[in-house]
């Protein structure tokens, strides 16, 4: 396993008989790096040790051994290393695993040259209550190897976290433990506690939502009912110190409640913060750097008008990160990514590799302080509109590289009559644009009377693979998703 290094210190946790006493001692070959005696009280037989600081290595070996009234039992642990311990969670896009993706076998070969990278997935298991410990496990902690980085489609090991980790591995030099709990097809309010779910004014589960996870429709949407997966999946790693979390989720909720997102979702990164710091007894930081992906695309004939809704609302509508509502968090924008010829659906697109890179752009940027590493792409800083000449100039805070832009990319909100305050009509209509300098693009509405706001890639598939029309000068990172009110 990968336990997290200094400056943090690591929690190790465990059961016993209830008033014995247990050492928990660290060695490294035949010397002890440290020993530490706690008491088992209460009355549910847990125990909870704070190493030392650490700093980054091994392997150490780790025995846990207990006293009651003379009788010693002990559990040895070998092969145990210091490095960052991050979470990944969400839904199947995070599931898909590393034989589903492009390129799948090369990543597969690679699987022997990152030993100290650890892998570790949570099983799938619902909970009415809140767990101790998880029901069960899906793989112990394990060396990859090209079987558990591949076991099939949507079991494990997740493409995007063990790229993800991979590339972090890569730069850092040191162990990375990846710990995966995903399932396929659930929404926020699933891995949401109800402290969190309270915040947003959502206490009672809905009639229309099934209290199993069991399969409910042909696109194996599953509705578990709220925090059962939060109960059985989260709660029980609560303890961990850990480094951080990406998080790959929100295509279920395109269906299930869209325009609670913006609150949901921030709410479940500030309440697992707090939650996974109060577990580690203050170890994991409170403001521990949180990841995501923003949607990429769902259908291309049908589209969904939720789509973009959802990838606003996954950045709490500021249509960026961090932000104030999300601070020290980071993301990667993936609309330009999709895959109409999916095998596993439209809604699964295999570039994984790229998802998975533009989230370490992000870690290395918020995670490990790199703040030369660009991770963002361009995003609107003003807007300044002429009705003399029936245009807007939309400035970037970045320099930009513009391929064509269609016609229908960019729109406004449009007013063709009189505009009377609080009577106005308005509709959004395809506005046609240019790019008139290297930060600047011009957007015409002409037949317009009068905008109130601009919106940009508002779409489930607005563009080609890697074909949208504004990306970064610097790694070609996607211009967001945006709508700003003028």
């Amino acid at each position: 396993m990968v336990l997290q290094q200094k400056p943090a210190r690591a929690v190790v946790w465990g059961y016993g008989e209830v008033g014995a006493v247990v050492t928990v001692t660290l060695g490294l070959g035949v010397d002890i790096i440290s020993s530490t005696t706690v008491d088992i009280n209460g009355d549910v037989g847990i125990w909870k040790v704070v190493l030392d600081p650490m700093d980054y290595g091994g392997p150490y070996n780790l025995i846990a051994q207990q006293n009651i009234k003379g009788e010693i039992t002990s559990i040895h642990l070998e092969d145990v290393l210091f490095g960052d311990v991050w979470i990944c969670a969400g839904q199947s896009n995070m599931v898909l695993t590393v034989s589903a993706i492009f390129n799948a076998s090369q990543e597969l070969a690679k699987a022997s040259d990152y030993p100290f990278i650890r892998l570790f997935s949570t099983a799938r298991e619902t909970s009415e209550t809140e767990l101790l410990d998880l029901p069960s496990v899906s793989l112990e902690w394990s060396i990859p190897t090209p079987e558990n980085l591949g076991h099939s489609d949507l079991t494990y090991f997740s493409a995007v976290c063990w790229i993800f980790g991979r590339h972090l591995a890569e730069k850092l030099k040191y162990p990375i433990g990846l710990v995966e709990s995903v399932w396929g097809g659930t929404a926020v309010e699933t891995w949401s506690s109800k402290t969190a779910l309270s915040t947003c004014g959502l206490s009672e589960v809905p009639k229309e939502w099934p209290q199993s996870c069991s399969d409910i429709t042909a696109s194996h949407y599953r509705q578990c009912g709220y925090s059962k997966l939060w109960n059985s999946m989260i709660h029980p790693l609560l303890n961990m110190t850990i480094k951080g979390a990406i998080w790959y989720q929100g295509e279920h909720n395109i269906v299930l409640s869209p325009n609670l997102y913006n609150c949901t979702f921030p709410a479940l990164i500030q309440d697992w913060r707090r939650s996974f710091h109060e577990g580690s007894l203050g170890q994991t930081d409170l403001n521990f750097p949180f990841g995501f992906v923003q949607l990429s695309t769902f259908s291309k004939n049908s589209p969904n008008a939720n789509v973009p809704l959802i990838r606003w609302h996954q950045t709490a509508d500021y249509g960026y990160a961090p932000n104030p509502k999300m601070p020290n968090t980071f993301m990667a924008v993936a609309m330009d990514l999709g895959d109409e010829t999916s095998p596993h659906g439209s809604i699964h697109p295999r570039d994984k590799a790229t998802v998975a890179y533009r989230l370490y752009l992000g870690a290395q940027a918020i995670a490990y302080g790199e703040r030369r590493v660009p991770f963002q792409g361009p995003f609107p800083e003003t807007i300044d509109v002429s009705y003399t000449s029936s245009y807007m100039n939309i400035t970037y805070n970045q320099e930009l590289l513009v391929t064509h832009i269609s016609d229908h990319i960019f729109e406004v909100f449009c007013s063709t009559g009189i505009v009377v305050t609080g009577n106005s009509q308005y509709t959004w209509v395809p506005a046609p644009a240019q790019a008139s300098s290297s930060n600047v693009v011009m957007v015409s509405f002409k037949g317009c009377s009068h905008i109130a706001a601009v919106r940009y890639a508002w779409s489930d598939w607005p563009c080609e693979y890697k074909a949208c029309p504004i990306y970064s000068v610097h790694e070609g990172l996607p211009a967001p998703v945006f709508v700003k009110y003028i």
